[in-house]
């Protein structure tokens, strides 16, 4: 237990330091301070598990203190010392969330019992803090890559939405990194600490969407052997999300939306009613509006789905942010190949600027992974992208010269090198060709 501390808050020096060497005892590691401002002081500056407060301090009371607590320190839990019929002093404490409350005389003998199960929710409520933050940091907007004002601006958005259980519609093309906002929303949400389960509902059959959603019992269908739980419920209490939601048949959308509206749901083949505690967030690369009006998405389900709308941007519209994708992706592909670190050299980053990714994020991650794989040296250079690309830099990379420069290094890329081989490719002498490489500057 000696990893668990305690903070002992009361003015009477004597009986502060009695139940301070009592709990030393039990190997708890303890501070002490006499003040409420000493006290907040020390939680501040230490990690504290458990605080044992009197009521009357000489700057404040223990029952005010302990709301303050539990709203700037919420995984550390209160016990409040009371004097000798102040009970009321006791349940207010507990209003504010104090764990328990002792009175003065006979909370010597109580304190210890108390205090182990104090312990033990302190430190689950800090490890499951601490789990929360790792995922945040992993999942949250720090993962997001980019300083464009169009991606800051749909940042800001997801940020001021997060904190609530608003339901969250993310619209944007394929590969605008819709999966990565849901999941940063849901980590900087109250429902961290909750599961977080994805479906791409273009991937399930859609005569399997509703089981894979709801569940079913057994032998609900042919090969329904046993009973199985849908992602809603594998989802409850967390967020459920749900991408390419255009994709939903008319039927199912119908039930998809009985659980936003009523938040009940029956599985497949069973008549018992189950509660769906889960927040949506759903994404598209269609346009749903034009959806509705043809008939193939639900009108009220749209609105449901659609309180809060963050539009993703293309990257084509996130030129700016090119760079600062293709560093990040070099650098971890080359880590993950054991290749020397790599650096881009700019007539290729130019080259990725101009290219329309179609793709969007997903399209250029692609094309760095293959591009590192191929390279021979530590840069990237214009000869490694795909046939589809311009790498003409400007009207001077259209003069023969500049043209005959890129032919060679390519030529030289298919013999991997050999210029022997790469001569008599391109119909020159062995030495013509050593002298356009030394010309040219070409990496061989």
């Amino acid at each position: 237990m000696s990893v668990v501390a305690v903070l002992i808050i009361d003015d009477e020096q004597t009986l502060r330091g009695l139940l301070a060497r009592i709990i030393q005892l039990e190997g708890y590691t303890v501070f002490q301070a006499t003040t409420v401002k000493e006290g907040l002081k020390l939680l501040s500056k230490e990690t504290i598990h458990v605080v044992v407060s009197d009521v009357k301090l000489p700057d404040g009371n223990g029952v005010d203190l302990t709301g303050k607590i539990r709203t700037d320190f919420p995984t550390v839990e209160v016990i409040v010392l009371t004097a000798f019929g102040t009970i009321e002093d006791g349940v207010k404490a507990i209003k504010n969330g104090a764990f328990d409350y002792l009175t003065k005389g006979d909370h010597q003998e109580k304190i210890i019992p108390l205090l182990n199960r104090a312990a033990d929710k302190a430190v689950l409520q800090q490890q499951v803090f601490n789990l929360g933050s790792k995922l945040q940091k992993k999942f949250g907007f720090e993962t997001v890559i980019g300083n464009s004002t169009a991606i800051r601006s749909s940042i800001d958005l997801a940020k001021k939405v997060a904190a609530t259980d608003t339901n969250v519609l993310l619209l944007g093309e394929t590969g605008t990194g819709k999966e990565v906002f849901s999941q940063a929303i849901h980590y900087h949400s109250n429902r961290k600490t909750r599961p977080f389960i994805p479906l791409n509902c273009s991937a399930v059959p859609k005569d399997l969407l509703e089981s894979e959603l709801f569940g079913h019992a057994e032998g609900a269908f042919t090969g329904a052997v046993k009973a199985k739980k849908g992602l809603i419920e594998e989802a409850q209490e967390g967020t459920l999300f749900l991408d390419e939601i255009g994709e939903t048949p008319l039927d199912l959308q119908v039930k998809l939306l009985r659980v936003v509206e009523s938040r009940e749901y029956y599985r497949v083949g069973d008549s018992k009613a189950r509660q769906a505690n889960v927040r949506f967030i759903t994404a598209t690369n269609r346009d749903l509006e034009v959806e509705v009006k043809e008939g193939r998405f639900r009108q009220d389900l749209f609105y449901r789905f659609s309180v809060f709308v963050i539009q993703l941007p293309p990257l084509r519209e996130r030129k700016d942010d090119i760079g600062l994708f293709a560093t990040y992706f070099v650098r971890d592909f080359a880590n993950k190949t054991n290749k020397t670190p790599i650096t881009i050299r700019s007539e290729f980053q130019k080259a990725l600027e101009r290219h329309s990714w179609k793709g969007n994020v997903r399209e250029l991650k692609n094309v760095i992974e293959r591009c590192v794989i191929l390279a021979d040296s530590d840069e990237l250079t214009v000869d490694l992208l795909p046939a589809d690309f311009n790498t003409d830099s400007d009207e001077g990379s259209l003069t023969l010269e500049s043209v005959e420069k890129q032919h060679i290094q390519k030529v030289l890329r298919i013999v991997a090198g050999n210029k022997t081989q790469a001569a008599k490719m391109l119909g020159i002498g062995l030495t013509t060709l050593y002298q356009k490489i030394k010309d040219y500057n070409l990496n061989t």
